[in-house]
C-alpha cells in the first residue's frame, strides 16, 4: 500500500459530495418544476376563435431529469461502497505506520479531512505538553512519505 490509496479516498469524498449536491439540485427542481405558458390562437370550448393560454410543465425536460436523478443515485451508491472498501484499505496502511503520533496525524488529515492547521490544533489538544504548528504536522507527513 502507498499513499496512492489515502490521496485516493480524499478524492472519492469529494466526488460523493459532488454527487449529493447534484441530486440535491434535481431533488429541487423535480418537486417544484417550473410552470411554463404560451398563447396561442385557436377553438375555445364556447366556440369562440381567439388567444388560449397553456400551461404546464416541460415533459421532455422533466423526464431527462429524472432519469439523470435515477443515475446519480446509482452512481452514489457504487462510490459509496467504493468509499468503503477505500476506507479499510486506507485504516490498514495508517495501523501500519509505527509512530502512535503519526497514526493520529495520517486519521485527521486523510480520513477526518483536516487541514494542517486543524490537525495541529487537535494534535495540541491531544497531547498539551508538545507544541504542533501547521508547518511542523506538515513535514512530519511529509518526512514519513520521503522514508518510504
Amino acid at each position: 500500500m502507498d499513499k496512492g490509496i489515502l490521496l485516493q479516498y480524499c478524492d472519492i469524498k469529494e466526488e460523493i459530495k459532488d454527487i449529493r449536491a447534484r441530486i440535491k439540485k434535481l431533488d429541487k427542481f423535480l418537486d417544484n418544476p417550473p410552470i411554463v405558458s404560451d398563447t396561442v390562437r385557436g377553438t375555445r370550448k364556447d366556440g369562440t376563435i381567439g388567444p388560449i393560454r397553456i400551461a404546464g410543465i416541460p415533459r421532455p425536460e422533466y423526464y431527462r431529469k429524472r432519469n439523470a436523478h435515477r443515475r446519480y443515485q446509482i452512481l452514489l451508491e457504487q462510490k459509496e461502497a467504493q468509499l468503503l472498501e477505500l476506507a479499510c484499505q486506507a485504516e490498514e496502511y495508517i495501523e501500519s505506520i509505527p509512530q502512535p503520533e503519526l497514526r493520529i496525524m495520517f486519521r485527521l488529515y486523510f480520513i477526518d479531512g483536516y487541514n494542517y492547521v486543524a490537525v495541529a490544533r487537535q494534535m495540541g489538544s491531544a497531547f498539551p505538553k508538545r507544541r504542533y504548528t501547521e508547518e511542523g504536522v506538515r513535514k512530519k507527513i511529509a518526512r514519513f512519505f520521503e522514508k518510504i
